[in-house]
């Protein structure tokens, strides 16, 4: 499947073409309900695309703003693709909200992680880790799920085509342990692996750069193939949905902040350089943790 054309992006944009095509009838949502008869707030839901519409319902609705013939058809249709699962519909228990969802649909993804590799880029024994140590209360079938998850989620960075993917860390991800040197070494050396690939890109943020943009929190931008369908930053806001923003200020804010981090990272190649190094430190350790001790040594 082509990048942009699954089941999230295109009930965003059935919701977007909703909402313009009331407005444009002069009609409130208020209004739409009374009409439709149903709740305003469904109709709410259906603009703002937390829910999904029926093809009977949107033709409903089109026929109230006007919208017959061909214009319609195609957004019937529009409908109908809308309401058809993606393979993360098999992770319902681990996802919420629509965030895997639209990461599928994108052709670019500009992420910042000040504290952990981020989730594209994590190795099994590093996502186990850090899942086990943001919900200790769960189960180790489900902590094993959900990395099942996140792997599934990697195979972006390798479909046809693949999604361009921009990650800027700060260096304190490079050291900080998680779990062993032995699990840090091997995750390190993956970010050098992946960062080989021509569709992805790895900067570090150094200690030396001192403030920056992204000391905020981490966020990700996520961009489409489409005009019709704007980017979209996702925000972690330590909450089980997340924010996302779609206002056109907010967006900028977030991809100026990104370009400052660019900048102030090391380039690409330094970068690469600088995690190789840490990762040749991390399996030292682990190579010495590993070597057998002489428990009774011949004086």
């Amino acid at each position: 499947m082509a990048r942009g054309q699954g089941p999230t992006v295109r009930r965003r944009r059935l919701a977007s073409e909703l909402r313009r095509l009331r407005e444009a009838a002069d009609l409130t949502i208020d209004e739409v309900g009374e009409k439709l008869e149903c709740s305003a707030s469904k109709v709410s839901r259906i603009e703002t695309g937390h829910v999904g519409v029926t093809p009977r319902d949107a033709r409903d609705m089109l026929a109230l703003y006007g919208i017959t013939g061909d214009e319609q058809e195609a957004l019937v249709q529009l409908a109908r693709e809308a309401r058809k699962r993606g393979w993360w519909h098999a992770y319902n228990e681990v996802f919420t909200g629509t965030f895997v969802g639209l990461e599928a649909d994108a052709s670019s993804l500009r992420a910042f992680q000040a504290l952990l590799v981020p989730g594209l880029l994590q190795t099994e024994r590093y996502a186990f880790s850090v899942i086990r140590a943001l919900r200790p209360d769960a189960e180790e079938s489900e902590t094993r799920r959900r990395v099942a998850a996140r792997m599934a989620r990697q195979q972006l960075l390798t479909d046809d085509p693949p999604v361009e993917y921009w990650a800027v860390i700060d260096e304190a991800v490079l050291h900080r342990v998680v779990d062993s040197p032995e699990v840090m070494a091997e995750q390190l050396y993956r970010i050098t692996a992946m960062a080989e690939k021509p569709n992805v890109t790895v900067q570090v943020v150094p200690f030396g750069a001192g403030a920056h943009p992204g000391m905020e929190g981490p966020f990700l931008i996520m961009g489409f193939p489409e005009q019709a369908d704007p980017d979209v930053v996702y925000v972690d806001d330590s909450t089980s949905s997340g924010l996302y923003l779609e206002q056109p200020d907010d967006v900028r804010r977030y991809a100026l902040m990104f370009d400052h981090l660019r900048a102030a990272a090391l380039k690409p190649d330094d970068s690469v350089a600088l995690i190789t190094d840490a990762a040749g430190r991390f399996a030292e350790q682990a190579a010495a943790v590993q070597e057998p001790r002489n428990t009774n040594p011949r004086q």
